[in-house]
């Protein structure tokens, strides 16, 4: 018994918590590099939350930040999946994706 409860344990694997942050006027070039962390992230297996922080007046133009995450999702949508839609808490936008 303790042998397969050995082999058991060494077989699982732990999923971690990554995070990604960006901004709403973010630059093709930065997301073009936050996607491929993301990428990478999906691909070692991890879960990962994609945040975006609004500061100051950027409240006032939500809808540019939803754009933005929306665009993430759907690029990497070949890679993973949405566990958490995107949620507004307080001033940050927020989404978790799984591998597939």
């Amino acid at each position: 018994m303790e042998k397969k409860e050995r082999l058991s344990k060494k077989n699982q694997t732990k999923t971690h918590l990554k995070e990604i942050r960006l901004s709403p006027n973010i630059d093709e070039h930065d997301y073009q590099v936050k996607l491929k962390q993301l990428i990478s992230f999906l691909e070692k297996k991890d879960k990962v939350k994609v945040t975006i922080l609004f500061r100051g007046r950027q409240m006032e133009h939500q809808e540019l930040g939803r754009q933005v995450l929306d665009r993430f999702i759907a690029d990497s949508n070949s890679q993973g999946q949405v566990e958490k839609n995107p949620t507004l808490e307080g001033r940050i936008l927020s989404a978790t994706l799984v591998p597939k």
